[in-house]
């Protein structure tokens, strides 16, 4: 049986690896022209995600490529000094394994793990898919001849095209969480190395971090929004510009972030919004990662709930010997605890990385510093009671599917 899966970000590449294992034939389309190796935004990958990078046999390949941010400072507006803490620490306690790696070196890798075995197609994308009630798929592309496949996967994101075209254009409305982010590369301006520096006011969070085998840095920006803007997720200079009022006056070091809009070569903007769907199914056609459920970017551990979904999703198929009828319905059941899990998790990191008063500000700055400077068990104790993401990514279990015959 041959699978389309469409979306090589993170999702995509992790289903067509472990399908490929599982004998599967796998082609991925991608909008993108090539893989993207510019390094992107820094990324979370918890326990059940490291897990399984081990057991693709990638593991050492991503922890050489960790961004080594082991330091934070946190600058509250208005305050002359700034409030340091031990990331390394606070990280280690929310997560019994855990790394933070560039999303594009993390894609790039998971690409290299099964290339040789995937058909990929860059530079386009799926036009129209039927929900295959018979025997497969018919599918159209924007550049590519039509072809027919067994299954078909949607793993482009949260905008994702094989959502709208298969369960209609208005399936999977996000449910805006009240704020937005926008990430930008830029010159490492303040020389970092291993440290995080943040600007935090009322409604609104500024950072810049670098890596350590990266010459330039990253700004992240994320603010609060009483209403939805009036945007367009292709509307670059749109982007820009609600980002340059949400954060004018904040901080002189944050207006120089700002004055780099101009030059990046590497930029991104969306809403924090989660996506609700009462399935992710339809037919021979399935969703995985973002484009099925969405906790909420850069707040809800997206990346590691991608990570697990595709790892199931596969290992479900290949139990079934291809048979979605069985395959679908159970992996959607199997991810359903996960998934509101990291929703609710998106909700509570919201709130406390964008606080919305001035004691929120402070309580960010000084619980940051108090879990740090706790010995390691009393900090990682205190800080799996407070919050729901430790909670949430060392309690989640992956099962460990056993290899099937080819399909």
């Amino acid at each position: 049986m041959r699978i389309l899966v469409s979306g090589a970000g993170v999702a995509g590449p992790v289903l067509a690896h472990w399908l490929v294992r599982y004998g599967f034939r796998v082609t991925v389309v991608e909008r993108a022209p090539a893989p993207r190796r510019t390094g992107g935004h820094a990324v979370d990958l918890f326990r059940p995600a490291v897990d399984i990078s081990e057991r693709m046999g990638v593991l050492p390949r991503i922890e050489e490529r960790t961004t080594g941010t082991d330091r934070l400072s946190v600058f509250r507006e208005g305050a002359r000094r700034p409030v340091r803490a031990d990331l390394a620490k606070i990280f280690g306690g929310a997560s019994d394994r855990h790394v933070e790696v560039l999303r594009d070196d993390l894609t790039a890798i998971y690409y290299d793990a099964a290339r040789e075995d995937v058909e990929y197609l860059f530079d386009d994308s799926v036009t129209s898919v039927s929900p295959g009630d018979g025997d497969g798929c018919e599918v159209t592309f924007e550049n590519a001849a039509p072809r027919r496949f067994g299954l078909v996967v949607g793993a482009d994101g949260l905008h994702s095209a094989v959502r709208r075209l298969v369960f209609g254009a208005d399936s999977g409305r996000g449910s805006f969480l009240g704020a937005y982010f926008g990430v930008l590369s830029l010159p490492n301006l303040s020389g970092l190395d291993g440290e995080l520096l943040m600007h935090v006011g009322v409604g609104r969070t500024a950072g810049m971090y670098g890596a350590r085998h990266l010459d330039d840095a990253r700004a992240l920006f994320l603010f609060r929004s009483a209403r939805e803007l009036d945007w367009h997720h292709r509307d670059v200079p749109r982007q820009k510009e609600l980002l340059r009022g949400a954060f004018a006056g904040l901080h002189p070091q944050v207006d120089g972030w700002l004055e780099e809009l101009d030059r990046t070569p590497a930029f991104y903007f969306d809403s924090i919004s989660r996506l609700r769907m009462d399935n992710w199914s339809r037919g021979r056609v399935t969703l995985v990662g973002d484009a099925g459920y969405c906790p909420g970017p850069a707040v809800g551990g997206s990346t590691t709930l991608a990570v697990v979904g595709a790892y199931v999703l596969a290992g479900e198929l290949a139990r079934a010997g291809g048979d979605h009828t069985r395959a679908f319905p159970t992996y959607e059941r199997v991810m359903a605890d996960h998934v509101r899990g990291s929703r609710a998790v998106a909700l509570s990191a919201a709130r406390t990385l964008i606080p919305t008063s001035r004691a929120g500000v402070w309580g960010l700055a000084q619980g940051a510093r108090l879990v740090s400077a706790l010995p390691a068990g009393p900090g990682r104790a205190l800080l799996r009671l407070t919050t729901r993401s430790a909670r949430l990514y060392n309690a989640m279990t992956v099962e460990d599917y056993a290899p099937a015959a080819a399909v």
